[in-house]
C-alpha cells in the first residue's frame, strides 16, 4: 500500500476534502496560511508594559507627540487610561521624556515668569506670580508619601500705606491621600509651616489643611482649640496614671484581676503674683551700710561768753580806775615759799590752757533690707488626684478564691500611691478595694438563633443541595449513559465495529485496484512506444490537434 492509500485510509476525510470543488479547496488552504502567518506574527508581537497611567489630556497628547517624534511604537489600554511601549523601552524612553519636562502633570510653577508679555498690568504680574507660588508648593506637598495629589489656594490682601487697613494673607491646603494613608499631627504641622514660610507675612495658624473627604486636619483656633487641649490634656493625665498602677500591679495579682479608675481635678489658671518684703531693723554690725557722714569741729583762744544776757552784755566794758589786786589768804612759811618759787604743775597748766570748745558729728545710713518676689503659676497643675482600684480575691493554697491579707492590701496601697504621686496636702483620695470579679457567663443564645451559625447553616445547606443535584444527576443520567456506552464496546478494547472495518477495506480495495489499473495502462503504453513510435506519435499528434481545435 502506497503512502496515500496510507493516508487516506489513515484520515478518511480527506477523501471527501478532495471530492471539493477547487475554488474552494484553494480559499481553504488560503485561509490556513494566513492563520499561520498570523499566528507568526502574534508570536513576534513584543510585549508591552505601562509607560505612563492616569495621565491628564494635555500631558497624554504631549507625550504621545513625543513618542512620535521618537520613533517609538505605542498602544493604549484597554480603558484608555495608560500608555504602553515596549518592555525593552520603557525606561531609556521615560528617561529621554523626562529630559523634556514630561509629564508636566497639570502644575505649573515659577516656568510661569519665562514668558511674561510685555505691557502686562501690575494686576497680571501679580495673579501670575501668585499661580506660580502655589504650583511650587503644590510639587513640595506633593513630595510626601502619604499625599496622592494636592491643591493650594493663597490670598494674598494687596499692600496698603494705611496700617489699620493692612490685611494679613491666609491660605487653604487640599489633600487628596493614598488608600489607607494618614497624617499625623507632626505632618500637618509641618504641612502648615511649610506653606507659611513660603508666602511673606503669613501666620501659621492662618493656613487650613483639609482632605478629600472634608474633615479638618489642622486644630481650630480660639476657645474651642483650648477646650480641646484642655480635654486631652485631663485624659492623658488620667490615663498615664491608671497605666502606671496597672503597670505595678498586674505582675503581683495576675492579669484581669486588677481595675483602676483615676480623676484628676487640673487647674489650667494662669497666676503671677508679686510681693514685696520688708525685714525688720537689724543691729549696726548685721546690716549693709548704705552711706556714712563724719563732721568734726573745734574752737580755740576765744573767751566764752558770759555775763547776763541782754543789753547790758553787748556794751563794751568801762576803763578801769585802779589796779586789780587780789587777796590771799595767809600760809605758813614753808607752804608759802614753795608755792610762791615754785608753783605747781597743775596750776602752770591752767594758767597757759587756752579757752575753747569742740563738736563731733557722725550719721550712718543703713541699706533697707527689701525682698521682692515675683511668681507666675504654670498652667496646667493637678490640684486633686482621686484614684479607685479594685483587686480580684487570689486562690489560696487549696486552690479556692480567698480575700487578701491586711499586710498584702496595705503594701498594694503604698504601692498605689507612689505610683499615682499621693499628696495629703493636695487633697488626694485614694481607695483600694479587694473584691471578688463577677465571673458569671453572658447569657448565651441558642444555637437556632445565633446569627453567626444561622450563616454557616445557610452556607452549609447550599452545598449540601450543589451535591444531592450532582447525584440525582449521576444516578439517574451519567451513570446508565457510561455502562451503555461501556456494554456497546466489543471485546477488543479500540477495535472499530465490523462494518466499518469493512467498508474501509472496500474503499482501500478499490483504491488500490485503480491505481493498479494506471500503472498497468502505462506500462501498455510504454511497451506500445517500444514496439511501434510511429503510431505513438500519431497518436499524440492527433490528441494535439484535437485539443488545438478545441
Amino acid at each position: 500500500m502506497t503512502l496515500q492509500a496510507a493516508l487516506l485510509a489513515r484520515f478518511p476525510s480527506l477523501a471527501k476534502i478532495g471530492a471539493w470543488p477547487k475554488p474552494l479547496q484553494i480559499s481553504v488552504a488560503a485561509a490556513v496560511a494566513a492563520a499561520i502567518v498570523a499566528l507568526l506574527l502574534w508570536g513576534r508581537t513584543p510585549d508591552y508594559r505601562v509607560l505612563f497611567s492616569n495621565l491628564a489630556d494635555k500631558d497624554g497628547g504631549a507625550i504621545v507627540t513625543a513618542l512620535g517624534q521618537m520613533n517609538v511604537p505605542y498602544t493604549f489600554s484597554e480603558n484608555g487610561s495608560a500608555i504602553l511601549v515596549p518592555a525593552d523601552k520603557v525606561y531609556q524612553t521615560r528617561l529621554q521624556l523626562a529630559s523634556q519636562g514630561l509629564p508636566r502633570g497639570g502644575k505649573v510653577g515659577f516656568e510661569l515668569l519665562d514668558h511674561t508679555r510685555f505691557g502686562a498690568s501690575e494686576f497680571t504680574e501679580q495673579i501670575t506670580y501668585q499661580r506660580a507660588l502655589e504650583g511650587e508648593l503644590v510639587s513640595s506637598i506633593e513630595a510626601i508619601h502619604s499625599v496622592k495629589a494636592a491643591q493650594v489656594h493663597l490670598a494674598i490682601p494687596r499692600e496698603s500705606l494705611f496700617v489699620r487697613e493692612r490685611q494679613s494673607p491666609t491660605a487653604s491646603v487640599l489633600l487628596t491621600l493614598y488608600p489607607g494613608r494618614s497624617l499625623n499631627e507632626a505632618q500637618v504641622s509641618a504641612i502648615t509651616w511649610l506653606v507659611s514660610s513660603s508666602v511673606p507675612n503669613l501666620a501659621a495658624d492662618k493656613v487650613s489643611v483639609v482632605d478629600q473627604n472634608g474633615h479638618l486636619l489642622t486644630a481650630p483656633s480660639g476657645q474651642a482649640a483650648a477646650d480641646g487641649a484642655r480635654r486631652t490634656f485631663i485624659n492623658d493625665t488620667e490615663q498615664r496614671t491608671v497605666q502606671r498602677i496597672l503597670t505595678l500591679l498586674t505582675p503581683l495579682v495576675g492579669a484581669n484581676n486588677v481595675r483602676a479608675q483615676a480623676s484628676a481635678d487640673i487647674d489650667f489658671s494662669q497666676r503671677e503674683q508679686t510681693s514685696e518684703v520688708y525685714r525688720p531693723n537689724q543691729k549696726p554690725g548685721q546690716a549693709a551700710v548704705r552711706s556714712e557722714q563724719t563732721n568734726s569741729s573745734s574752737r580755740n583762744g576765744l573767751a566764752p561768753p558770759e555775763g547776763v544776757p541782754g543789753a547790758l552784755t553787748n556794751q563794751p566794758p568801762v576803763n578801769a580806775t585802779a589796779p586789780i589786786t587780789i587777796a590771799r589768804p595767809p600760809v605758813t612759811g614753808a607752804a608759802t615759799t614753795a608755792t610762791a618759787s615754785n608753783p605747781s604743775p597743775a596750776a602752770g597748766a591752767a594758767q597757759t590752757k587756752a579757752p575753747g570748745d569742740s563738736r563731733h558729728d557722725a550719721t550712718i545710713n543703713y541699706e533697707v533690707d527689701r525682698t521682692i518676689n515675683h511668681v507666675k503659676s504654670p498652667t496646667g497643675r493637678v490640684q486633686r488626684m482621686a484614684v479607685a482600684v479594685v483587686v480580684n480575691y487570689q486562690r489560696n493554697a487549696a486552690g479556692k478564691l480567698a480575700p487578701l491579707e491586711p499586710a498584702e492590701l496595705a503594701k498594694l496601697n503604698g504601692l498605689v500611691k507612689e505610683a499615682m504621686g499621693y499628696s495629703k496636702a493636695r487633697g488626694d483620695t485614694l481607695s483600694v478595694v479587694n473584691s471578688p470579679f463577677t465571673t458569671e457567663a453572658p447569657d448565651k443564645i441558642a444555637i437556632w438563633e445565633n446569627p453567626q451559625y444561622l450563616s454557616m447553616a445557610l452556607q452549609l445547606g447550599q452545598y449540601l443541595l450543589i451535591g444531592l443535584v450532582i447525584l440525582v444527576l449521576w444516578r439517574s443520567l451519567l451513570k446508565p449513559l457510561v455502562i451503555a456506552i461501556v456494554a456497546s464496546k466489543p471485546a477488543s478494547a479500540g477495535a472499530p465495529p465490523a462494518s466499518v472495518v469493512a467498508e474501509n477495506e472496500a474503499a482501500a480495495a478499490r483504491r488500490a485496484s485503480e491505481i493498479d489499473r494506471y500503472e498497468d495502462n502505462l506500462n501498455t503504453a510504454r511497451q506500445m512506444a517500444e514496439k511501434d513510435p510511429r503510431a505513438v506519435a500519431m497518436v499524440l499528434r492527433s490528441w494535439m490537434v484535437s485539443n488545438g481545435s478545441n
